[in-house]
């Protein structure tokens, strides 16, 4: 089964942020470019009794939804180490029930680092490591950072994360805003929050680069399967001076917020990415009741999605 992002067409901007990622963490035919290592698991959506008065959106009505997860580490490279100091995705597959599907896709960041593609490529080519060293070059990376101010709340967040006892204890942020709209017609901005059941946790440098080079990838196997894992899905609602289109910028905490649902994985899914089928989850892929914004890098990723799927499809 193929899992088609959004939209099928990119063009060469989208083909050289793919090659940028190739030349920073490597070719690895069949494996996504970025976030190239992870789990896939089975569970079920339920939505709160505030979700419908927030939006009409088909999962959010009240009752249960399929759901497969995908947690993540953020590197292209599928033999990192899950102790890198490196973001975490949990991205999220609703399967409703006029056969479409709605994808949630978040991070373990609070925001981006760049606000439009251009610049997103013009990082990760300042990343390319130098063939001599292996390390990248520091000075074109300090040049970047030195240009793009806006970049700093990001790499503060990743320079100071430790890395988590599980991806069942860190909290997800979908980074970018979706347009709410409710029965009656009111409209409302939002971000998502997945927030653990089981809390927020790290480890220390040392003690998880001890566990293994897949600590992450068997912790979560060996919960799921001793008991569910859970994470309470919240929105936070934007006040008019925030703007939906900026992901390098945080909304304040004091944002009214609102619970929408609970999400339960039930154990492993090896029903998806065997043989031919192709799994994307595409934060565009929204469903009725719920609009993306403008956001630049929200629109970007269905045609550089495409442009991954294409050489991950190629190669099998």
């Amino acid at each position: 089964m193929d899992d088609a992002p959004m939209s099928p067409s990119w063009g060469p901007l989208h083909d050289q942020i793919i090659d940028a990622a190739n030349d920073v963490y490597g070719v690895h035919p069949g494996r996504r470019a970025l976030h190239a290592k992870g789990t896939l698991l089975a569970g079920e959506f339920t939505p709160s009794s505030d979700a419908a008065r927030l939006s009409t959106a088909a999962h959010l009505q009240g009752e249960a939804t399929r759901a497969t997860v995908r947690f993540s580490n953020g590197s292209g490279d599928p033999s990192s180490r899950d102790a890198a100091q490196d973001g975490r995705g949990m991205a999220v597959k609703l399967y409703l029930d006029d056969g479409t599907t709605t994808d949630i896709v978040a991070i373990s960041r609070t925001v981006f680092f760049v606000r439009n593609p251009q610049d997103f490529l013009d990082f990760m080519t300042a990343r390319k490591p130098d063939p001599e060293t292996g390390q990248p070059d520091m000075e074109k990376l300090g040049a970047w950072l030195g240009e793009h101010p806006e970049a700093g709340t990001a790499v503060q967040e990743q320079l100071a994360a430790k890395p988590p006892a599980s991806y069942a204890q860190l909290a997800y942020h979908s980074i970018h805003a979706f347009r709410f709209t409710a029965g009656d017609g009111e409209q409302r901005w939002v971000r998502y929050r997945w927030e653990p059941e089981a809390g927020e946790q790290t480890l220390s440098d040392d003690y998880a680069a001890d566990r293994g080079p897949d600590y992450l990838q068997e912790e979560i196997s060996e919960r799921v399967a001793a008991a569910p894992v859970a994470f309470r899905l919240h929105v936070r609602i934007a006040a008019a001076e925030d703007d939906p289109t900026d992901p390098t910028v945080a909304w304040p905490q004091e944002r009214e917020q609102v619970e929408v649902g609970r999400l339960e994985l039930s154990g492993l899914d090896d029903s998806r990415e065997q043989g031919d089928d192709v799994l994307v989850f595409d934060p565009t892929r929204v469903t009725g009741g719920i609009e993306c914004s403008d956001d630049q890098i929200l629109q970007a990723r269905a045609p550089a999605y495409s442009a991954s799927i294409a050489r991950r499809s190629a190669s099998r």
